[in-house]
């Protein structure tokens, strides 16, 4: 019932939109929409309370009422924003020539007419939900519906406890013995590198952690070969895509483009055989279903005597006997629930904050829960995150409410329906604005890292984000939103930085079942995958189409003939291109998304040429996609807020962009020039990339205008002194910036300073590529009080510049380069890099090109510090014993060195084994990573 409820809030947002004088209705239909939003709100908070029980458990009635509210929702929203868009074109100006005043006069009498027949549909829907109204006393005094309160703020951050389980992977493996029974079978022998090519195919069922596992194995003894990859294949896969990725991962700066390229299977395994030969590689293939699809992949490696190893992850039996056929050498993994022990362990690290003790009077009911889990990782950690969502324990009597609630436990007969059941929990314990920010993942396919940034702005088109009373912007609210669902275990983050922040998830596929079958069985998204989750319904109105891959020839002629007239999302990847509809026959879709699709530049003309016509439109996603230009009819959006162009060959935008005053977020390619008039886009909250050079002054000047900006990404050109001094103006207008990047449009060595500029008061995040000549004066603790991210390149340090940088009072992630690596001032009684009371929070610290003193870090410096790199150069040395001094960095995990010579000497291999020494015998024996480089 949550996807009524989710149709019902944005239409209210709308409905309040149109109450305001702006819009000048009779005194007769504002009543009448007044009387509307009263009736509706009373419907949302009945749906509200009947969406916290379970569909299964809800009386037919009641299904049937919600699904007509839906409706009556969808319906009306079309109407209110058909009767906003009107308006709008009548503020539009146009030359008073006679040929545009009898033109102007035919519009007005058509939009009367047109206005009329809105405000018609509106009252018609007015006394739909009348009668819809009625029957809400009825339902009410049944289930004892009552009014509460849809506020409540999602969390702003991810769970540190959270946090630290992705982190440590074996943790959810459950104990280190399982990976090092794995690494054992993989390279136990002495002479496996002698060996020849070994699979070892780990098998189990779903939620036992068979990837986490291969992923603890891979990252544990990666080191070990000359390459290696982790790919995922799922269960409806695109091999191209597999193919790709594997290549990617293998020599990632070689083929950085290859997703971008159109190539076959054929032309990608012969290069994929090519790239293997004569290496020793590591490759986990993950997640795989068909005998065949594994046939296919196999091809790509041979039998070599070199070491190389396989690890494939599969739910069937059947599947790991093929992987392991070829060899009497491979091996069949079969993973086993957790003990009961390793089950505690997991289970009250994730309530507890990582205590293994759990309070006396939760120890039965929890063991009691832990019994019905049965071992298996998913079901604990999702029920884990249940009894302590929003970061806060649920009572006793809640604990033994859930314990009642699950059915006999998980045994491996009968798993799946009880997994499901035990994840139907966590859904049904979300409240309503996240169940359906949840459902709408089912639009993406299995395995797929969705990015965080496009699918909060997805939400905010959709509606599903809707601003609160406090003032949040919408993003920073679909932010928590977010947050939220990685804190209660429903999806799951990928890439958390030093901030917390994930910049992209993935769906476990158990969860994304049941997302699927929900969305499925309301009709909320109509999803072609290729297996027949779903198919379009001549009965249905399909309302979200997500296309995932190619379909039989008789799905592909019934889409044709689907109507399209009510579709509000359309989601395509690249497998489905060849079903994808035509633009022409969407009405008032709000969210299209053909990023990443590679179809003919032909098609693209055809195509867009419609899209002035899609008025409703919030989100337009054309990421990577083969476009030169975009057509002059964009400038019809009005209420787009979504515009990605990243990484499309367009040499110019057109001068009709700046018409778009509700834009939020423009994202364009490296070389597309913007048309005069950006100040006009005084709504946009994200702009990249703009390109700033002595041929683009305009941009400069009216960089300034844009005062919502939160996020900006600069190309930095040529520019002279007073076109610098333009852009410090610029910057400095702009008071909500919190993410300033700037890259390097040319390789040619310039220097900047941005002498003046005054920082906004909540900059959290300044990288730049182009390198300034000594430390701005600007970097300090009074004027960036909340900077986390400085990457920033200097041709002349001082050592005070490294306390200053030492000194600001929230910096968690310093990337610091100078140029050559000399240049740095330091008087002889100087001995160290960093004070002892420097750098409070930092976690990752780069000092790139940096020569390192004799000692470097005393105690109490870097107290926080877990990853950290820095340069030694052997010729500086001299008789001076290296001492870094890294015993004192309490946390830290990881330490890299670029270790330069100039030939072979007896400094180099000194210096090596005393940082060897220095990691050996440090308390927490961080991964030491060495990079030699020999210098002429």
């Amino acid at each position: 019932m949550e996807f009524a409820a989710g149709a019902m809030r944005p239409l209210l947002g709308k409905l309040g939109q149109l109450l305001s004088d702006e819009y000048n209705l009779s005194t007769k239909v504002k009543k009448g929409v007044s009387s509307l939003t009263t009736e509706l709100t009373m419907m949302e908070a009945a749906l509200l309370k009947v969406a916290e029980v379970p569909r299964d458990q809800l009386d037919n009635q009641v299904r049937i009422w919600a699904g007509r509210v839906r409706e009556l929702s969808y319906e009306m929203e079309d109407t209110v924003d058909a009767f906003m868009i009107r308006l709008a074109e009548s503020a539009d100006g146009e030359l008073p020539t006679m040929k545009n005043r009898v033109k102007k006069i035919m519009k007005k009498t058509t939009r009367l007419f047109r206005k009329g027949k809105d405000l018609h549909q509106i009252s018609d829907a007015i006394e739909e939900a009348q009668d819809l109204a009625k029957q809400l006393g009825e339902l009410r005094q049944r289930y004892g519906l009552e009014m509460h309160d849809l506020s409540a703020a999602a969390a702003s951050v991810i769970d540190p406890r959270l946090m630290a389980m992705y982190k440590d992977v074996t943790e959810l493996v459950g104990v280190d013995g399982t990976r090092d029974e794995l690494v054992q079978m993989l390279i136990g022998c002495e002479d496996w590198k002698k060996q020849q090519l070994k699979v070892v195919s780990v098998v189990g069922f779903g939620g036992l952690g068979k990837t986490t596992l291969a992923k603890a194995v891979y990252e544990k003894i990666k080191v070990q070969f000359d390459c290696g990859a982790f790919v995922s294949v799922s269960q409806s896969p695109d091999l191209k895509r597999v193919f790709k990725d594997m290549i990617y991962e293998l020599d990632k700066n070689k083929y950085g483009e290859i997703h971008r390229t159109a190539r076959g299977e054929k032309q990608l395994l012969d290069e994929l055989i090519e790239i293997l030969k004569n290496k020793r590689y590591l490759i986990v293939i993950d997640d795989i279903w068909d005998e065949k699809v594994w046939g296919l992949i196999n091809c790509a490696f041979s039998l070599n005597s070199l070491g190389s190893r396989l690890i494939t992850t599969t739910r069937k039996v059947n599947v790991s006997e093929a992987c392991t056929s070829s060899s009497t050498e491979d091996k069949i993994y079969k993973m086993k629930p957790l003990s009961d022990d390793d089950s505690q362990r997991l289970f009250y690290r994730r309530i507890f904050q990582g205590k293994t003790g759990c309070p006396h009077e939760l120890e039965q009911v929890s063991r009691g829960i832990l019994k019905k889990c049965g071992g298996v990782p998913l079901a604990i950690i999702t029920i884990a995150s249940l009894l302590a969502s929003n970061q806060k324990i649920k009572t006793k009597d809640q604990w033994y409410v859930l314990l009642n609630s699950i059915g006999r436990g998980l045994v491996e007969g009968d798993s799946l329906e009880e997994m499901q059941r035990i994840l139907s929990f966590s859904y049904y314990d979300l409240p309503p604005h996240l169940k359906i920010c949840l459902l709408y993942l089912s639009i993406f396919p299995e395995d797929y890292e969705i990015s965080r940034d496009r699918l909060i702005w997805m939400w905010i088109a959709e509606g599903f984000v809707q601003p609160n009373k406090q003032g949040t912007k919408m993003f920073e609210l679909g932010e928590g939103y977010f947050n939220e669902l990685v804190n209660r275990n429903m999806i799951q983050p990928v890439d958390i930085n030093v901030e917390g922040r994930a910049s992209a998830c993935r769906v476990h596929d158990m969860v994304l079942d049941l997302i699927c079958s929900l969305s499925t069985e309301e009709n909320f998204v109509t999803i072609l995958d290729g297996i027949q989750r779903s198919t379009p319904n001549s009965q249905s109105k399909i309302r979200r189409l997500s296309l995932q891959n190619g379909m039989e020839d008789t799905f592909v002629s019934q889409l044709a003939t689907t109507s399209m007239t009510h579709l509000r999302s359309v989601t395509l990847f690249e497998p489905a291109t060849n079903v994808m509809p035509s633009l022409s026959r969407f009405g008032v879709i709000r969210v299209l998304d053909l990023g990443d699709c590679k179809m003919s530049e032909s098609w693209y003309k055809i195509n867009l040429k419609y899209i002035g016509n899609l008025l409703h439109l919030r989100y337009l996603g054309l990421v990577q996609l083969s476009i030169k230009e975009l057509p002059v009819e964009i400038g019809k959006l009005k209420y787009l807020q979504m515009l990605d162009l990243s990484g499309c060959s367009i040499d110019e935008l057109p001068s009709s962009v700046i018409l778009l005053k509700h834009l939020l977020v423009m994202r364009i390619g490296y070389d597309t020039k913007m048309p005069i008039g950006l100040g006009k886009l005084v709504s946009l909250q994200e702009l990249a990339y703009l390109l700033v050079n002595s041929n683009n002054q305009n941009n400069a000047k009216e960089l300034g205008h844009l005062t919502e900006l939160r996020v900006l990404e600069i190309l930095w050109g040529e520019l002279d002194g007073s076109l610098e001094k333009v852009m410090v103006e610029s910057l400095s207008n702009l008071r909500k910036l919190h993410t300033l990047r700037i890259g390097d449009y040319s390789s040619e060595d310039r220097m900047i300073m941005l002498d003046g500029w005054v920082p906004a008061p909540k900059l959290r995040r300044f990288t730049s590529e182009v390198m300034f000549s000594t430390l701005p004066k600007w970097i300090n603790s009074s004027l960036l009080p909340l900077l986390s991210t400085l990457h920033i390149r200097v041709d002349e340090l001082q050592m005070k510049d490294i306390q200053l940088i030492g000194r600001l009072p929230a910096l968690l992630d310093l990337w610091l380069g100078a140029e050559g690596g000399v240049r740095i001032k330091v008087a002889p009684e100087e001995s160290l890099v960093v004070t002892a009371d420097s750098f409070p929070c930092m976690k990752c610290c780069t000092f790139y090109s940096l020569q390192i003193l004799p000692s470097m870090f005393p105690p109490g410096a870097m107290p926080m510090v877990q990853f950290i790199r820095f340069t030694v150069n052997t010729w500086n040395m001299g008789d001076a014993e290296l001492d870094l001094g890294m015993e004192n960095l309490p946390l830290l995990e990881r330490v890299e060195v670029d270790l330069r010579h100039k030939g072979p000497s007896a400094a180099v291999e000194e210096a090596e084994a005393a940082l060897r020494l220095a990691a050996d015998v440090h308390p927490n024996r961080p991964t030491l990573l060495i990079h030699k480089f020999y210098f002429y």
